[in-house]
């Protein structure tokens, strides 16, 4: 009979996930998105694995100078030109790829382990606990998340570590903000009594059957923050604040135009990687605008 009941639980999870999945894919510009995405992540695996194969393959053509190409324009010999320190702008920017979606999607997946924890702490225990934790999520909320990630670079120093720390916490308040209403409106629940009465911890309810209850809205979340991580690790890159040399990102390859003359004559070393990393945002907002529309019980087109 149990057995049955699982069975039953089981199909019910799978019919809501083909459901779900059903709606998606007939959103064409959110597959759009993700077959770009998934262009992007076949990308930096392909360059992680050529690291590992030949790891003096990045040096030769990311970081190795070569003052005979400067500036060189697109030819058929470096398609999308050299920077002006004779360094392929093509390579720079494949390689640049993996740094951009790690540092998007760790970032991310850091502050959904950790603002989901505290909005499952304020929402479930309520009372002085929820007002001392929503005031501070409140206060860092006042400050725009690039600015505050800014001062917290700024206050460590600038790495690729660091800066995924600053982006991390900056985006905090938003998950957690989101995790404690999905918790508020379920935890009075029959089935959340229910479970109580039978003895079942904290910590058991919290992960078993509160936090389910809160996957949609982050997950939705989670795509559209990686696409505003995305743009604010080039930001900080292009201001000197983000990833750092020898390593190659979108943001310090834009960061080399540093004068008009630059930017008008040699156009090609800023647009190329400027057009990608627009491209890469409009992916992840398409396929999170995609995701909201999917899980939306009220969409039943």
């Amino acid at each position: 009979m149990e057995k049955t009941k699982q069975g039953q639980v089981g199909m019910g999870q799978r019919s809501l996930a083909q459901e779900t999945w059903r709606r998606f894919k007939r959103n064409r510009l959110a597959i759009a998105g993700m077959v770009f995405i998934g262009v992007l992540l076949a990308i930096s695996v392909i360059t992680v694995i050529l690291d590992l194969v030949n790891p003096e393959l990045y040096n030769d053509l990311v970081v190795k100078n070569d003052l005979l190409n400067k500036l060189a324009k697109p030819s058929p010999e470096h398609i999308l030109g050299c920077d002006e320190y004779g360094r392929d702008l093509l390579f720079r920017i494949l390689w640049g790829t993996r740094y951009s979606l790690f540092a998007g999607v760790v970032t991310i997946l850091a502050a959904i382990l950790v603002g989901g924890t505290i909005g499952s702490i304020a929402g479930y225990y309520g009372k002085i606990v929820d007002n001392c934790i929503m005031r501070v999520m409140d206060m860092m909320m006042t400050v725009p998340s690039l600015v505050l990630a800014m001062a917290l670079v700024a206050a460590l120093g600038p790495s690729l570590v660091n800066l995924l720390i600053a982006l991390s916490v900056s985006q905090i308040p938003q998950f957690a903000r989101i995790v404690r209403s999905s918790v508020l409106s379920v935890k009075d629940a029959e089935y959340i009594e229910a479970a109580r009465a039978v003895g079942a911890s904290d910590v058991h309810i919290i992960l078993r059957y509160i936090v389910p209850n809160a996957l949609s809205p982050v997950i939705v979340q989670g795509t559209l923050g990686v696409a505003t991580t995305i743009l604010n690790v080039a930001g900080l890159s292009f201001l000197g604040l983000g990833v750092k040399f020898p390593f190659a990102s979108w943001g310090n390859i834009i960061s080399d135009v540093n004068n008009t003359h630059v930017l008008t004559t040699y156009w090609f070393i800023w647009i190329p990687a400027g057009v990608l990393l627009l491209l890469t945002v409009l992916a992840f907002n398409l396929v999170g605008d995609g995701l909201r529309d999917a899980f939306d019980p009220k969409m039943k087109r």
